[in-house]
């Protein structure tokens, strides 16, 4: 789950690292036991967001310092892969694909772990699957 929000493996343990350091600390807030992994999860996705936050202040380096290297072909066919396209969704649409999808979660569960009502996760989803439909139609038009 840290992984799709950070993009980047070391990020993602350092993220693993912080929500094990911060579950342990805060154990004793959890209410009831039965919603382990639903906690676990909203202080995972806690955690990468902030990372994801602080990442975005980073400077990068101007393009004229930066090596580029020209594709051979100009040809080669665009392919989206699954991250790409979530990177178009907000991070509350993002949250509720993951956990819809990548961690079976119902829509009850879906919207108890992000602390809002029922039809609004429905709306979500649905308004993100919509998105992520368009932007496969967009790149099917690109490739021809």
């Amino acid at each position: 789950m840290a992984y799709v929000y950070v993009k980047n493996p070391d990020d993602a343990l350092d993220v693993v690292q912080e929500v094990a350091y911060q579950a342990f600390k805060k154990i004793h807030t959890l209410r009831q036991p039965a919603y382990f992994k639903t906690w676990l999860l909203k202080i995972t996705m806690n955690c990468a967001t902030n990372v994801v936050r602080r990442n975005k202040k980073v400077i990068q380096w101007e393009p004229q310092y930066e090596e580029t290297i020209a594709p051979e072909s100009e040809d080669i066919p665009l392919h989206l892969t699954l991250q790409d396209l979530m990177e178009g969704l907000e991070e509350v649409e993002k949250s509720v694909v993951l956990l819809k999808f990548y961690e079976q979660y119902t829509f009850k569960e879906i919207a108890d772990a992000l602390d809002m009502p029922l039809g609004t996760a429905k709306s979500i989803l649905y308004r993100s699957l919509q998105k992520l439909r368009k932007q496969c139609k967009e790149n099917d038009r690109y490739e021809q």
